[in-house]
């Protein structure tokens, strides 16, 4: 993570202070922005590791940006709201942002957030991350955790066969429905949840000390392994 730069596009002065200084003091180098206008210029010429994007900015809000840098860039971007709004993040995520913080939030969770995105935007992490821990046998619909065969439902299988296969990612409950209920039958989104409380269960009966399904308020959930 050394060397990295982090780019904090904050109005919020005192609110980017806070932030720089957590990034500076785990060693990531810091580029701040206050005015949206501004972002695009400068990250087409300095072309920094990652974005810490507020959403409300003046001149140019955050989505325009993060659309606009998609044009023609990859770069990892976590957006910063104090909206709550399901369609609000979820347009958001459309338009290509890698995660969403919410205000108010702690400086640790964002740092821990900054090095989970730029974890997996790293072409070996990708490569490596897919089965640590677990090994899926697709013939014979079973995962083992640590070496302990997990006892799954079909649905379960295919839907922590879809977490491992892509950890970090975000999924809404509707990406949920059409991954793992592939058979035309009528699910509501509560039936996910009693899905992800099971599964939960399950994976904590082999590693109590993990939390590997996360809760994304009004989006829905991430595996993070």
């Amino acid at each position: 993570m050394m060397n990295k730069t982090i780019l904090v596009v904050e109005d919020e002065v005192k609110l980017a202070n806070i932030l720089i200084e957590y990034l500076q003091k785990d060693g990531f180098h810091t580029k701040h922005i206050e005015t949206g206008s501004k972002v695009l210029p400068w990250v087409k010429k300095n072309h920094p590791n990652l974005i810490l994007l507020d959403l409300m900015l003046p001149e140019m809000n955050g989505k325009d940006i993060c659309q606009e840098i998609r044009t023609f860039s990859s770069l990892p971007i976590i957006m910063i709201t104090a909206m709550v709004d399901e369609i609000d993040r979820l347009i958001g995520l459309e338009l290509g942002a890698d995660d969403y913080i919410c205000k108010p939030f702690s400086p640790k969770e964002v740092i821990a957030r900054v090095r989970a995105v730029l974890r997996r935007s790293d072409p070996d992490y990708i490569k490596n991350s897919k089965s640590v821990g677990f090994e899926v046998n697709s013939d014979q619909y079973s995962i083992t955790l640590a070496g302990q065969k997990l006892d799954l439902t079909p649905v379960e299988f295919r839907l922590l066969s879809m977490f491992i296969e892509y950890p970090n990612r975000v999924y809404n409950r509707d990406q949920i429905l059409n991954n793992v209920f592939d058979d035309g039958r009528i699910v509501l989104d509560r039936t996910v949840d009693t899905h992800i409380k099971n599964l939960r269960q399950k994976l904590k009966a082999v590693n109590p000390e993990s939390e590997y399904i996360r809760s994304i308020y009004g989006i829905g959930y991430s595996f993070e392994n």
